[in-house]
């Protein structure tokens, strides 16, 4: 039937070129954003997941920050400590040195001044961020000898959680100012004037052949046996503290050689992290501008059906002729 109040064809075929331009809106958004789900609105569940995704991506990137500042520290602790290490062995020599009996030990107590003075302001400057894992004071409100350095996070069940490198410093303080003990880093804390092995627990009286590295002197000693024996106990001593920093520098080089691992895992986290966003959400542009190719043709072909729908009704006029 004709009806000039209502065309049927033409409202379908306005219905159709609606949803054709509705279409095409979408696939140039896709195409202009590069995204399939820019909005909650697009895919709710999808949009979710990729906002969760991408907040942790960000972390991590914090967390990469953390590591690489983590890895500065430890090789300032590291370096500082190798080279203390490479001081008290020249300290070594000059003592073994010093054993000669006739040597004038005063001048050679000179330069072991010199390289204690030396070991003093190093372990002093080893510091980054105002924190220093060499010259410490134990007795500080809030010290804590395991220092922590954040190198990743989790999520389970929702909760997400950041997980930490701990690096423990006690054995490689060269300097503790904490007055109660007089001192219990490896260069300042008191060793067994027979043995040179540095005491656990400090001694509240020290006995008089016991001594610290870092005060040692020499130029009163003679070539008596006594004085002979003490010097050995000089000599074991810086031994034992070679070998306690050796020890110390092993320590950081491992935790240095993790921070490494970590640092490369949480990149690949990070890829595949943004792997997994662009899935949900990423537009395909091959298959975008396929699309919108084939929506432009059926709009041409849309709003050419239109006209010709609402052309129809011009036929009627003819009746009347």
């Amino acid at each position: 039937m004709a009806s000039i109040n209502t065309n049927v064809a033409a409202m379908t075929a306005l219905r159709s070129l609606t949803a054709t331009n509705s279409a095409l809106t979408q696939t140039q958004e896709r195409i202009s954003t590069g995204l399939r789900v820019a909005t909650a609105a697009d895919n709710a569940a999808y949009w979710s997941i990729a906002t969760t995704m991408k907040s942790d991506n960000s972390a991590l990137s914090t967390v990469q920050d953390a590591l690489g500042l983590g890895a500065a520290f430890v090789d300032v602790a590291y370096t500082a400590l190798d080279e203390a290490k490479n001081i008290v062995t020249k300290i070594k020599d000059k003592l073994v040195a010093a054993a000669q009996p006739g040597l004038d030990r005063a001048k050679i107590q000179t330069e072991v001044t010199e390289l204690q003075a030396q070991l003093g302001g190093m372990s002093g400057a080893a510091t980054l961020q105002g924190q220093n894992w060499l010259s410490v004071d134990s007795s500080a409100a809030g010290y804590n000898a395991t220092k922590q350095i954040v190198s990743s996070i989790s999520r389970a069940g929702g909760a997400i959680s950041v997980q930490t490198i701990s690096i423990n410093t006690s054995s490689m303080v060269l300097f503790d100012s904490n007055a109660a003990v007089a001192g219990v880093g490896i260069l300042d804390g008191y060793r067994n004037g027979t043995t040179g092995a540095i005491y656990a627990v400090q001694p509240a009286v020290p006995a008089a052949t016991d001594f610290r590295l870092a005060n040692i002197n020499i130029s009163a000693l003679t070539d008596s046996t006594a004085d002979l024996a003490t010097l050995d106990g000089y000599i074991k001593g810086a031994d034992r503290a070679i070998t306690e920093m050796a020890a110390g520098a092993t320590a950081l080089g491992a935790a240095k050689a993790r921070i490494e691992i970590q640092t490369s895992f949480v990149s690949s986290l990070m890829d595949a992290i943004e792997g997994g966003i662009s899935q949900l959400v990423d537009a395909d542009m091959n298959e975008e501008s396929t699309r919108l190719q084939a929506l432009q043709v059926k709009q041409q072909l849309g709003i050419q059906a239109l006209s010709i729908a609402n052309g129809s009704s011009q036929s009627i006029l003819r009746l009347f002729q």
